[in-house]
């Protein structure tokens, strides 16, 4: 830039880069890969990633990627958020959720969020929470004309309501500046139970609350419309989605029915979203929410100014790890950043030890000022809707909005979102969506921080105060009815883990698999590293030594191991893998695997003794599951 050119942008002095130059690049990074025949738009497939519901990541976006158009802040279709301000204002709502069945432990917790941060509270009420007696009681010394009430209190809703109610006109706070949410749901309670016997009463009790916030507390909400359930059955992001738009469209039926206004029967709606780890997936899909959401409402004659969704994120139990849970911090905090940026009205950030039992102060503390972090020092609400404008993200939102949208006409066709339940539609789209999700942990395709990859078996375990059972599953009645379930990331290996743990007692020692390194340090360091990673992520000690077919027989003894594997490079496994699988097996142990591919030398290795091979990608559950087997641990 020069005087005589003063509005000369800096870029007009490089040349204009297309699509096809950075394709070349990435042909020449592959080739450097062994990846030869990868040309063009194959070699930029080649950099692509799978999502669930079918949507694949490209490596580059440009404007060529263009999708719908998302409007503007605070207008319809809502994408880039409810408000024109959005969190600009005020921040967010940091909304913490309380699960203490003891009333007077309960208050002590609120009020301790309140007065370090928080600025809504989330309690759990009736079966799973605090007695609807003890509501008083919890909630004691909380300004309810200051702090939003979001009530969770599964069947036992309506007398929770009444008891909240009463204690806003018993404070002298005036009722019509009552915020917060009543929490009824009976179809999210009918996913979680099973159980459909008082599913039409408890439809119509809800929408007699609606009637009663709509006349008396209008920023008050009667109903949520939580996804959790699905989110936590192993629904996927479009399924989630799917779901909520078909609970929503049932409710507002149900309110309409008993003779509510569209707009009226909308403003009685909070929808509550899973928020993880995958930043972009969790933007996208609340930005897809509020637009498919609009769309909703458009259809059914609500006016624009009451067709933006009111949210409320809450970070993912299925993400949260019971072993090296300090990893927890960091999900969550993602997961609140992706939930702020994503444009949540209100966000809560589980502690790291919620998997565990009840979380204690310094947990609740920690998931409290993560979101003081991201608000007062990070200003991430200062921005109205920081991704947007980003190609990839307004992309990825299309895609989702577009899948999850045909998810919700799926189940509009069963018979609504009711019927999907009742006849094990929903359950079993949810548990085949899983079963794929499982095999990708399992061969850690999609790894687990401190669980899956890089476990620390020394690590002194974390213990908490059992957790009441959650709201709605407490009855015999709920839990023979059947529900959908709950899982979590981690299951598979916490399994092989907790064999892991009962040995440990029994024996005073761990089960071990004792690394044959052949060669140089050189050679086998790599696939060395590989394996004990591997098996630690079973709860299998390794112990390792650099050995031949010598030497290998009373290291391996030594070891006091009863599988082995061998760890070192293809050039050296061709000249003494054979011998050393063969002189394990000849010293007992009773399984022996290498680690790579087999290769040319496969028939080789399993004629010597070799059972199986570890590799990146394969089963790692089935491989230690069936040493542990070997080991004979139960």
């Amino acid at each position: 830039m020069t005087a005589e050119s003063p509005e000369l942008p800096l870029a007009a002095a490089f040349p204009d880069a297309d699509r096809a130059q950075w394709q070349r690049l990435v042909e020449g990074v592959l080739r450097k890969s062994g990846v030869t025949e990868a040309t063009g738009a194959t070699a930029e497939d080649a950099l692509a990633t799978d999502l669930q519901d079918g949507i694949r990541i490209r490596p580059l976006y440009t404007a060529e990627d263009g999708a719908t158009a998302p409007g503007l802040p605070g207008f319809a279709p809502f994408v880039r958020g409810g408000r024109p301000e959005g969190t600009a204002v005020a921040g967010w709502d940091v909304r913490q959720r309380h699960v203490q069945t003891d009333p007077r432990r309960a208050n002590e917790a609120v009020l301790a969020d309140l007065e370090n941060g928080a600025t809504s509270v989330w309690l759990t009420v009736g079966d799973g929470g605090v007695p609807v007696t003890g509501l008083e009681e919890a909630l004691k010394g909380v300004y309810l004309d200051l702090a939003a009430v979001v009530l969770d209190a599964g069947a036992d809703f309506t007398p929770a309501a009444e008891e909240l109610l009463r204690l806003y006109t018993a404070s002298g706070a005036p009722l019509r500046e009552a915020a917060g949410c009543l929490g009824a749901d009976p179809l999210g309670l009918l996913a979680r139970t099973g159980d459909d016997s008082k599913l039409r009463v408890q439809l119509e009790a809800a929408a007699r609350l609606a009637r009663r916030c709509t006349t008396e507390a209008p920023a008050l909400r009667a109903l949520a419309v939580d996804a959790l359930p699905y989110h936590e059955a192993g629904g996927s992001a479009a399924e989630e989605l799917g779901t909520a738009l078909a609970t929503g469209v049932a409710y507002l039926r149900q309110l309409t029915d008993a003779g509510l206004g569209v707009d009226e029967a909308c403003r009685q709606l909070e929808f509550r979203f899973a928020a993880t780890a995958d930043q972009f997936l969790t933007i996208a899909k609340l930005r897809a929410a509020r637009r498919l959401w609009a769309r909703v409402a458009e259809v059914c004659g609500a006016s624009p100014e009451a067709s933006a969704q009111v949210q409320h994120a809450v970070t993912s139990t299925v993400m949260m790890t019971r072993r090296d849970p300090w990893v927890n911090m960091l999900r969550t905090t993602v997961a609140g950043l992706s939930a702020g940026v994503g444009g949540a009205d209100a966000v809560t950030v589980l502690p790291f030890d919620a998997a565990l039992g009840l979380s204690d102060a310094f947990a609740r503390r920690i998931a409290r000022n993560t979101q003081s972090v991201l608000l007062e020092e990070s200003h991430l609400s200062k921005v109205i809707d920081p991704a947007g404008g980003s190609w990839y993200v307004e992309h990825l939102t299309d895609e989702l909005a577009r899948t999850a949208w045909a998810f919700f006409q799926e189940i509009e066709g069963a018979g609504g979102q009711a019927a999907a339940l009742r006849s094990g539609m929903l359950g079993e789209r949810l548990a085949r969506t899983w079963q794929r999700r499982t095999e990708d942990l399992a061969h850690r395709r999609e790894p687990i921080t401190g669980v899956s990859e890089f476990p620390h078996l020394a690590e002194a375990p974390v213990r908490r105060e059992p957790a009441p059972a959650p709201v709605g599953e407490g009855s015999p009645r709920a839990q023979s009815a059947g529900g959908l379930p709950r899982v979590r990331r981690d299951d598979a290996y916490e399994r092989l883990r907790s064999r892991s743990d009962a040995h440990l007692e029994a024996t005073g020692d761990r089960p071990k698999a004792f690394l044959a390194a052949l060669g140089p340090v050189a050679a086998h360091t790599a696939r060395a590293a590989f394996a004990a990673n591997l098996f630690q992520a079973g709860g299998i000690e390794t112990v390792q030594e650099t050995v031949d077919a010598r030497s290998v027989a009373e290291a391996f003894a030594r070891s006091g191991a009863s599988v082995a594997c061998l760890c070192s490079a293809d050039a050296v496994y061709g000249e003494q893998a054979a011998a050393v699988a063969s002189a394990l097996k000849a010293a007992g142990a009773r399984r022996v695997h290498l680690a790579g591919k087999p290769g040319e030398h496969r028939e080789e290795f399993v004629a010597a003794g070799v059972d199986g091979f570890v590799f990146a990608g394969c089963d790692a559950v089935e491989v230690l599951s069936s040493a542990l087997d070997v080991m004979e641990v139960a």
